[in-house]
């Protein structure tokens, strides 16, 4: 397993234990330093797993607007916590990270895989379907701003919705 793909799990298990608990922002550090002790014994660089974490929780109220945008029949706190988490994991890597460092094919493909791991029977395809239709917005968004990005961009997301059907 990839150390970012570590991370990404330990990021996941603490939000998740955070959310489940109540969301006390005294209690995060904790629960991170903990579950990294637990989960990751190996884990070389631990800042990949905070930066996740802190900019989930930095971001929450954007994330979860977003995530209702994109689901309107599933209100925030109707999706299961493992999912509702990993889709913040998932949308903040699209949104904030740098693209060349995590494309968001590779931030969309990593979180099915931690709904595929963690979550119910359907937490992959949820997954991917919220988003996917985040992407494709994104995408239609930059193509407004950006005209001669048309052809690449409708690609790569239909590239990925084939991609992830064949898995």
């Amino acid at each position: 397993m990839s150390s970012r793909h570590l991370s990404r799990s330990i990021a996941m298990q603490s939000l998740y234990e955070w959310d489940f608990n109540g969301k006390k922002q005294e209690t995060l550090e904790k629960i991170v330093d903990k579950n990294i002790k637990e989960f990751g014994p190996g884990l070389e660089d631990d800042s990949f797993v905070r930066q996740l974490v802190k900019g989930v929780v930095s971001t929450i109220l954007q994330l979860d607007q977003i995530i209702e945008k994109a689901a309107p029949e599933w209100p925030i706190n109707q999706i299961n916590i493992v999912d509702r988490n990993v889709l913040r994991i998932g949308l903040y890597e699209i949104l904030y990270s740098k693209k060349e460092e995590v494309p968001p094919k590779v931030a969309i493909n990593e979180a099915i895989e931690l709904a595929k791991n963690f979550g119910g029977e359907s937490s992959g395809k949820f997954i991917n379907g919220v988003l996917g239709t985040v992407f494709k917005e994104i995408g239609e968004r930059e193509n407004k701003k950006e005209p001669a990005r048309n052809a690449s961009s409708s690609d790569a997301g239909g590239e990925n919705k084939e991609e992830n059907k064949n898995k």
